[in-house]
């Protein structure tokens, strides 16, 4: 199985949204939280050139000369997010297409945007290397990881999946 972005997003959020996920049990489509988050990224990028480019397995939200930018309505799980970043760098610079990471933050609440920047280094692309071996052996499960409940889980499009 090809890892994707959204995986690689997934293990640092919940484990067994990873497995869930990876395994196409997509229960998104669901949740208004996504709805909202999809929308908010349209509104960003309408009208805009260098948006969302799809190469193999990943696709980016916007990518020019100097970035590749992550956009998300919240920062509410920036670790998460820094390592989708550092993958889509890592794809990219495997095809000989060398960026920097951005990540901007469109906080619904606020109509304010923050801004995060991040550049693969040797010693990041190890620990990343790391990860998608860690990512490859959950995958290989044959039954998801069980989840813990946190206060973050009523928010999550799996939520009725995992605990009702």
């Amino acid at each position: 199985m090809k890892i994707t972005g959204t995986i690689v997003n997934y293990y640092f959020h919940c484990k067994q949204q990873c497995w869930l996920f990876a395994n196409r049990i997509n229960l998104e489509n669901n949740s208004e939280d996504v709805h909202v988050g999809k929308v908010l990224h349209e509104l960003k990028t309408e009208g805009r050139k260098n948006t969302e480019i799809s190469i193999e397995n990943i696709k980016v939200d916007k990518i020019d000369n100097t970035y590749v930018t992550e956009i998300k309505r919240s920062d509410s799980d920036m670790e998460a997010v820094k390592w989708q970043t550092l993958f889509y760098l890592k794809v990219l610079k495997s095809k000989g297409i060398e960026r920097k990471g951005k990540i901007e933050i469109v906080e619904k609440k606020y109509n304010n945007k923050k801004i995060n920047y991040l550049e693969l280094n040797e010693e990041l692309e190890n620990k990343l290397n790391s990860i998608l071996q860690e990512i490859e052996a959950l995958l290989n499960y044959k039954e998801p990881p069980i989840g813990q409940l946190l206060p973050k889980c009523k928010k999550c499009a799996y939520y009725e999946y995992c605990f009702l």
